[in-house]
């Protein structure tokens, strides 16, 4: 019997990928994949991560969106297969940077994960939408590994970083912590919004579709779980994720529809909205994608994802 391949998937510590979690967890517990065996390592940021799916280090990632577009830009071949989660993260004000409105993050610093993230987008469109300049004398943004962004709120005691908009569960774990407050969900700026996607390298698609077929399968099987067992979701996702088991509850009912695990389908339409602003009005992309070539729906079909 011929040895069953090995895929090499890159993630970080963030709800967003919690159906990799679930899987992992139940594979643990028995569940067998017959076409492949899943590996997993986890980053603490995005940079590393975007340079392992670059060089081959790892087969797959669950990874910003627009990361995964720049590295087909630049002639890395990927396939898009599926959608990781829809909404998910949210904007944190500082306790201590004294904000009530969106006005008073003038003159303040928002960190962001990545420039090539939705996050970046979310926060300047609701900066634009609401007239407020953006600028080095305005609201400045910096980047910062997602892991690394409550430690720099617990010892910013001057209130210099207004706040952050990041994937949960970071936000909930500075909420819990007392070192800041929600300001807006993410959900609340662009209604059921892309973040992360699961995209793999093409050569492993061309030599194991089966067992890409057969993960996208566990991972949507996986994102129904996360909807309709929030108890056993939130003890796995707290293991995964190296959080408290209430922080995770939070992020998964509170509101229920903060992050989404059942909608897993691709959406090109939201992709290109998000490659478009991305490209014509922050000029974070280098460029716009044939995204006909990038997203391959068709895991995702024969897995019945919504």
């Amino acid at each position: 019997m011929a040895q069953k391949p090995t895929l090499k998937v890159g993630h970080i510590r963030i709800t967003d990928h919690l159906i990799l979690g679930i899987t992992k967890d139940k594979i643990n517990k028995g569940t067998v994949l017959e076409n492949l065996n899943l590996e997993t390592s986890v980053y603490r940021g995005w940079n590393p991560l975007q340079e392992d799916l670059r060089s081959g280090t790892v087969d797959a990632a669950f990874i910003l969106a627009p990361i995964a577009m720049e590295l087909f830009q630049n002639g890395i071949k990927l396939k898009l297969v599926l959608q990781a989660h829809k909404s998910g993260s949210v904007l944190i004000i500082n306790k201590r940077a004294n904000i009530e409105t969106l006005e008073d993050f003038k003159g303040k610093t928002i960190l962001i994960p990545h420039y090539l993230s939705v996050h970046h987008l979310l926060f300047d469109k609701l900066l634009r939408e609401s007239g407020i300049p953006i600028g080095v004398t305005d609201v400045r943004f910096e980047v910062e590994a997602p892991s690394e962004i409550p430690e720099i709120i617990e010892w910013d005691e001057e209130g210099t970083v207004g706040g952050f908009i990041v994937a949960e569960p970071f936000g909930s774990q500075v909420v819990k912590a007392g070192y800041g407050d929600e300001f807006k969900l993410s959900k609340d700026i662009w209604p059921n919004h892309p973040c992360c996607v699961f995209v793999v390298r093409q050569e492993f698609i061309d030599s194991n579709k089966d067992g890409i077929q057969e993960l996208v399968n566990n991972f949507v099987a996986s994102g129904q779980m996360v909807q309709e067992d929030i108890d056993s979701s939130a003890a796995v996702g707290a293991e995964f994720l190296d959080q408290e088991v209430d922080v995770i509850k939070r992020v998964l009912t509170d509101p229920p529809d903060r992050v989404i695990f059942n909608e897993l389908l691709p959406v090109v339409d939201d992709y290109d909205y998000m490659q478009t602003y991305l490209t014509e009005t922050i000029k974070a992309m280098s460029g716009k994608i044939d995204l006909d070539a990038f997203v391959d729906s068709t895991f995702a079909e024969k897995a019945g994802a919504a």
